[in-house]
C-alpha cells in the first residue's frame, strides 16, 4: 500500500489485513479501528498505549500495511480526513468548475462509469460471498436501516428480499422501534445498516446495541468506512464519487442490485416458489393489481 498512489482507506487495508497480523499487531489494527481515524493521528507512542503494546509493535503493523512507515500512515489519514469530512459546501467550487470545462453529461458520465468500476474492482469477494450467507440463513430475522438519503437502498433491498424470503423488514425510525429492536435481538437476528459519510450517530450505537446482544451486522458504506465497521461481521464499501456535490448512492444501488442477484441464484428454486406463491395470492387478493415481479415501480 503506497500512501501515495493507493487508493483504498486505511480502514479497509487494516480489515483485509486482519487475519496475517500478529496478534499485538490485531491490538493495534482494533485500537485504530475503535475510534478512527483520530487513533491514528496521535503519536506512534500515543496509538501503542491505546492497544497496550510496545511502540515497535505499531512501526511493525504500519510496515505490514505496505507503508513505508508510521508518517506516510498519517498522510494517508490525513488525506481521508479531508475527503470525509469535505461538505457540499466546500466541494461547489472544483464540481463547478470541473463540470463547466467538461460538459454535464459527459463529466457525469465519467465519474459515475469510474466510481461503479472502482467500487465493484475494490470489493472483497469473500466479504460479498459472506453477505450473500448471511441473507439466505433461513431463520434469520433481517431488519434493514438506512440513513437520510440511503433509506432508499434500505427499502429498495428490502421490497425485493420480501419476494425471495420470510423475516425481512425496514426498521421504523421512531425511536421506540429502534429501542424494541435492541431490547429483543438474539443469534438469530441479521441488522443491514447503509451508513454513508457524515455518519449517523445514532445509526452507530443502535448497530452497536444489536452486535452486543448477539445480532449479526451487514454494513454497506464508503471507502471511509462507517464506525459501525468495528461492530459489522462484513463491510461493503462503495464510492460516493459523483459529479454533483452531494455524494452519488449509484454504485450503492449497483451493490444492492447484486445482492439481490446473487441472493437469487443462491435460494434457487425455494426462492422461484415463493415468488409464485405470493404473485398467486396477489392475483386473488388484488386481481387489478400490476405484477410485483421486477420491472415495478408501484
Amino acid at each position: 500500500m503506497d500512501d501515495r498512489t493507493h487508493p483504498r482507506p486505511v480502514a479497509a487495508t487494516v480489515r483485509e489485513a486482519m487475519a496475517d497480523l500478529t496478534a499485538s499487531e490485531r491490538k493495534v489494527a482494533r485500537a485504530l479501528l475503535s475510534d478512527y481515524p483520530v487513533a491514528g493521528l496521535a503519536t506512534a507512542g500515543e496509538l501503542a498505549a491505546r492497544a497496550g503494546v510496545s511502540t515497535p509493535t505499531v512501526v511493525r503493523f504500519v510496515t505490514h500495511l505496505g507503508l513505508p512507515g508510521y508518517a506516510a500512515f498519517q498522510r494517508a489519514l490525513r488525506r481521508e480526513v479531508h475527503a470525509q469530512m469535505g461538505s457540499p459546501v466546500e466541494q461547489y467550487d472544483e464540481v463547478l468548475r470541473r463540470t463547466s470545462e467538461e460538459g454535464v453529461l459527459m463529466s457525469s458520465l465519467a465519474t459515475l462509469r469510474g466510481a461503479l468500476d472502482a467500487s465493484f474492482h475494490e470489493l472483497p469477494i469473500s466479504e460479498f460471498d459472506r453477505a450473500v450467507d448471511l441473507l439466505c440463513t433461513p431463520g434469520v430475522r433481517i431488519s434493514v436501516v438506512g440513513g437520510r438519503f440511503s433509506h432508499v437502498l434500505a427499502q429498495y433491498l428490502v421490497h425485493h428480499l420480501q419476494l425471495l424470503r420470510d423475516q425481512v423488514a425496514v426498521l421504523p425510525s421512531d425511536e421506540f422501534a429502534r429501542i424494541v429492536l435492541v431490547g429483543e435481538v438474539d443469534k438469530d437476528d441479521l441488522l443491514v445498516v447503509f451508513d454513508y459519510r457524515r455518519y449517523d450517530q445514532r445509526t452507530v450505537r443502535l448497530a452497536a446495541e444489536a452486535r452486543r446482544g448477539g445480532a449479526r451486522v451487514l454494513l454497506l458504506t464508503d471507502p471511509g468506512l462507517s464506525p459501525i465497521a468495528e461492530h459489522a461481521d462484513v463491510v461493503l464499501p462503495t464510492r460516493v464519487d459523483a459529479p454533483s456535490p452531494f455524494d452519488s448512492l449509484l454504485p450503492a444501488f449497483g451493490l444492492v442490485e447484486t445482492l439481490v442477484a446473487a441472493v437469487t441464484l443462491r435460494l434457487g428454486e425455494k426462492g422461484r416458489h415463493r415468488v409464485e406463491r405470493l404473485e398467486g395470492l396477489r392475483e386473488v387478493l388484488d386481481p387489478d393489481a400490476p405484477s410485483s415481479l421486477p420491472p415495478t415501480d408501484g
